[in-house]
């Protein structure tokens, strides 16, 4: 008798828990912005499609990424989307009748919530199979040049400052014939000028592997070879050299989702993290003389937390607990990692961080690590979709609550996360310049989605732009330091970040209802210092290298 009410008693204390729990939660997130879908009243009505009808290889159910970037020069974000396309040695015949009917597509901002499709006019429709995209102005010419990763030879565009580009592919030298997926832009030389690391997958054998099991749909990435990535160093003169076996980062065995760039070990250089298909991931460390070391394994950069080689996705890069540090968050197949910067290595916190339990019901693809409320802590959001099968999952949405766990809240953000989609790229920037971050989602032979985020600006917010000298070009590779009384916040312009896709390059710091920040710091990539003192909160904030009073 004592027995069961033992039991009746601990069944009543765990109710009230879980109770409790769930009030709270609830109550926090009714205090928290919403996202709304905007993409019909923005007027995007471009369709992804991967050239065929029904999804039967790896080349299709790979899928495509999207990118936030101001390519004319007018202050306010565009959209670039890459399309795939009909290719005899990819699609099945059924998909025939979409040969020269699909291509990429550009739209520009008209900064009233709406864009316009001006692909035809910029001349940026690439028809090849493309997958993922950056964009950097490699020749510091004052505006955005356009790279397209394809499954055969990649794109680059260069843009004319007329709001056209022309096509330098062949002659620039980053016309790369393997299948290409992410290509992040930083100075790995010192040398002032921008160079580019791609990461390419696998080589697909147009279909020739058939031993699988047919429930599956298709075979895995183990069924191919790897692919080496690709270090292009930038000579200066329009034209890039191939310096990956130098450099050190040439592993034929790789199987590169995407790549992210940032100083991970705090020694003031930037260093290359690859996040790899079905095998180890790689943690390329800058040793500063021009090449790279893989230490990826040492650092616990290499697996997940049981040590198996999982699917990584798009690596998303951010300072989750604000110990200045950089973390990782990487989606996949399984439980995604959570991995926590400790200084000499990474410890996995996927589990402690509340984040496997909800993620791990998904297959994760595009991750967002971005303060989408503004209270100064960085929040997850996470792009589903099942990998070999067109089968809908929901989106994830997981609020940092500060102590370094994540609650999700994504049914009380919103209808959007009531739907289901095959989703794949995700990115985000403040396309509407009104202080809060906005998300742009790429689902699979579906149309992309634009999250318009309401209410993240009722908190307040300082938006910081490190120029190179001169204030023409985006300084990427400079980390901005923002202090206010309770709160230290570290980030690194590089908008390259997730899977195959590129965001708002420009750094927006959450205040919470902070109206001064004490001490703004631009630490610039050749070491030296910016720094400002007492600044209001809610402005967006320019500052160039030549100048200590910015803009």
């Amino acid at each position: 008798m004592r027995d069961k009410l033992n039991r009746t008693r601990y069944v009543k204390i765990n109710l009230i828990v879980l109770v409790a729990s769930w009030l709270m939660t609830t109550a926090q997130a009714a205090d928290l912005p919403t996202f709304h879908d905007a993409t019909d009243e923005a007027g995007i009505v471009c369709k992804h499609s991967f050239g065929d009808f029904e999804l039967d290889n790896i080349v299709e159910g790979t899928g495509a990424g999207a990118m936030f970037f101001d390519y004319d020069n007018d202050g306010w974000l565009d959209i670039y989307l890459p399309n795939g396309s009909w290719l005899s040695e990819v699609n099945d015949n059924r998909g025939r009748s979409l040969r020269g009917k699909l291509k990429n597509h550009l739209y520009r901002n008209k900064r009233d919530g709406t864009f316009e499709d001006v692909t035809d006019r910029a001349g940026v429709g690439d028809e090849s199979y493309s997958l993922g995209c950056s964009a950097a102005d490699f020749d510091d010419d004052g505006d955005q040049d356009l790279y397209v990763l394809n499954y055969n030879e990649n794109v680059f565009y260069q843009n004319n400052g007329d709001g056209t580009f022309t096509d330098i592919s062949v002659a620039s030298g980053l016309n790369v014939a393997s299948w290409s997926l992410c290509a992040p832009w930083f100075d790995y030389d010192s040398d002032g000028d921008l160079d580019v690391f791609v990461a390419n997958y696998l080589q697909y054998d147009g279909g020739k592997f058939r031993s699988f099991y047919a429930a599956a749909g298709y075979p895995g990435p183990l069924s191919y070879p790897g692919s080496s990535d690709m270090l292009f160093e930038n000579n200066g003169d329009g034209t890039f050299t191939d310096v990956s076996v130098k450099a050190g980062v040439s592993n034929p065995d790789g199987r590169g989702m995407s790549a992210a760039i940032s100083d991970l070990d705090g020694d003031g250089r930037l260093d290359i993290y690859v996040a790899n298909d079905a095998m180890e991931n790689y943690y390329y460390r800058n040793q500063g003389d021009g090449t790279f070391a893989n230490e990826g394994l040492f650092r616990g950069l290499a697996f997940g937390e049981g040590g198996q080689g999982v699917s990584s996705m798009g690596p998303t890069i951010g300072d989750v607990d604000r110990d200045s540090k950089p973390d990782i968050y990487i989606p996949d197949m399984g439980y995604g990692c959570l991995l926590m910067n400790r200084g000499s290595m990474f410890e996995d916190f996927t589990s402690q961080g509340n984040l496997a339990i909800v993620c791990g019901q998904y297959t994760g693809w595009g991750g967002v690590l971005t303060d989408y409320d503004n209270d100064g802590y960085l929040d997850i959001f996470v792009a589903n979709g099942n990998a070999h099968h067109e089968y809908s999952e929901e989106d994830v949405l997981m609020h940092n609550d500060g102590t370094g766990r994540f609650v999700d809240v994504a049914l009380q953000s919103g209808d959007y996360f009531h739907q289901k989609y095959v989703g794949r790229g995700a990115t985000f920037g403040d396309y509407d310049n009104d202080g809060d971050m906005d998300l742009l989602v790429v689902n699979v032979n579906d149309r992309p989605r634009l999250l318009r985020n309401d209410g993240g600006n009722t908190r307040h917010w300082l938006r910081v732009t490190p120029m190179r000298a001169g204030g023409k070009s985006y300084a990427f590779g400079a980390t901005v330091v923002v202090e206010t009384d309770w709160i230290k916040q570290v980030a690194t312009m590089m908008p390259v970040n997730g899977y195959l896709s590129q965001g708002d390059p420009r750094l927006l710091f959450g205040l919470a209802d902070t109206e001064t920040v004490k001490r703004v710091e631009v630490i610039w990539p050749d070491g030296t210092k910016t720094e400002q003192t007492n600044l209001k909160s809610n402005q967006s904030l320019v500052i160039t290298q030549d100048s200590e009073s910015g803009q």
